[in-house]
């Protein structure tokens, strides 16, 4: 018997201090970001810097990440038979649950009906504020959106901020890597080990997030209040409880019957969910939810392609948000829609949101975008949730990033390709061994 035998095995980590997870951080910077906003709120106000620095300081990391992600996955599959059946299995999915989530705000909307009784005269409304949203819209047209993902160089698709545009020229780089076989792999080796320097810079960029969410939250109750809230208390209540029952039972019944649980999911997604909620973005954990998804058995060529197309794509949350928001004001303002009418405000809120995909505040931008092409409902009225759209944005956020995670695996799933038992080990909270973790999830020593 050697002394290798005799050793002792090697004793498992110790756990962390619970306030040095990431996602006790996060919640203790947005209630202290709560209580500054509403106790000091010129000071809670003069904190947005605070909350946009960090936003766009994982905004410098997003296209990087997303076009290392997709060309090293799609050149390391080689069979480009079947990149075009994930993208399609993708995009048969996002179609389907949006379109589904435009009915259930539709559904929601005339049963509780948030807006009826305000009587409120359109005409009596301040819409300056509401005008620059409206001039974006009219310039976000379907042909405006198709040309503008083709970017103007190669480069300007890491530097412009369109996830779109990345995502179409990482496909076409990594398509002519796979193309070009055996001479492409030093170019793959050196992508692949710029992937594991940019989820590292990733890992270090997420330690500010704390402090990020703390500026966010404290300028959103700062400038607007927590009593904002009660003046639209109906609109915003019924968004968040009918954004809730679609993920616990629509989403959670397509967890369900892919094997796994939609809560066990929120639970392990749980940091990135206070990121989301602390500074109303769900791009400041798009990176983060990529690394996750591959550690929960999610092939990276899979992820690559679902989660970055999804963000423009799979967007539940607004999609509930447009139908739910276009029927308060008709409400609000007294006007009776037909059923043909609401059947036509859903097929432009469909094409719409796919025209605003990738815009900033494209949630508030494709509510105008479908209102001016709808005439039955006045424009004018969004001045009337002007105020409380940045309490939405929250759940609008949470909803769509909830949303594209089930995706993932879902597509991983009927391509037979997801890992069950690193799933299973991830939504259970259990540390993976090295061998088994992305090779850019692999600590350092």
């Amino acid at each position: 018997m050697t002394i290798d035998h005799l050793a002792s095995p090697p004793l498992p980590p110790a756990a962390k201090p619970w306030y040095t997870h990431l996602y006790v951080q996060v919640l203790a910077a947005i209630v202290a970001g709560v209580l500054l906003g509403h106790f000091a709120p010129a000071t809670g106000e003069a904190l947005k810097p605070v909350g946009d620095a960090f936003i766009k300081l994982v905004k410098m990391v997003i296209a990087p990440v997303i076009f290392l992600t997709i060309v090293t996955g799609i050149a390391g599959m080689r069979d480009l038979a079947s990149v075009g059946r994930v993208a399609g299995k993708a995009f048969l999915y996002f179609l389907f649950f949006s379109t589904l989530a435009l009915i259930v705000g539709l559904i929601v909307a005339n049963v509780v009906r948030p807006g009826a009784g305000l009587n409120i005269d359109p005409a009596s409304l301040d819409t300056s504020k509401v005008a620059e949203f409206a001039e974006k819209a009219h310039e976000t047209t379907i042909t405006g959106f198709l040309t503008g993902i083709i970017p103007d160089t190669f480069l300007s698709a890491l530097t412009a901020g369109n996830i779109l545009q990345t995502l179409f020229v990482a496909i076409l780089f990594g398509v002519s890597l796979a193309l070009i076989g055996e001479r492409g792999q030093a170019v793959l080796g050196l992508l692949e080990q710029a992937s594991v320097a940019f989820f590292k810079l990733v890992s270090i960029v997420m330690k500010a997030a704390p402090i990020g969410a703390f500026g966010a939250m404290a300028f959103t109750i700062g400038k607007y209040g927590v009593g904002t809230l009660a003046n639209l208390a109906a609109l915003v209540g019924t968004f968040y409880l009918t954004s809730l029952l679609f993920v616990l039972v629509v989403l959670g019944v397509v967890a369900k019957l892919a094997g796994f649980s939609i809560l066990r999911l929120i639970a392990y997604l749980k940091a990135e969910l206070l990121l989301v909620l602390g500074t109303s973005s769900s791009e400041s954990a798009l990176p983060s939810l990529i690394e996750k998804m591959e550690r929960a058995g999610c092939p990276k060529s899979i992820v690559g392609l679902v989660v970055p197309t999804g963000y423009s794509f799979n967007l539940d949350g607004t999609n509930i948000y447009m139908t739910l928001a276009a029927l308060f004001i008709a409400q609000a303002c007294n006007v009776d829609l037909t059923l043909g009418q609401q059947l036509l405000l859903l097929g432009v809120a469909m094409l719409s949101s796919k025209g605003a995909a990738g815009v900033t505040g494209a949630g508030f931008i494709t509510l105008a975008a479908t209102l001016s092409i709808v005439p039955s409902v006045p424009v004018a009225g969004m001045a009337l949730i002007l105020g409380v759209d940045r309490f939405m944005s929250e759940c609008r956020s949470l909803t769509n990033f909830i949303g594209n995670a089930v995706a993932t695996i879902v597509v991983s799933r009927w391509e037979g390709a997801l890992d069950r038992d690193a799933l299973d080990a991830a939504l259970r909270g259990e540390a993976l061994r090295v061998d088994q973790l992305p090779v850019h999830a692999i600590p350092a020593e």
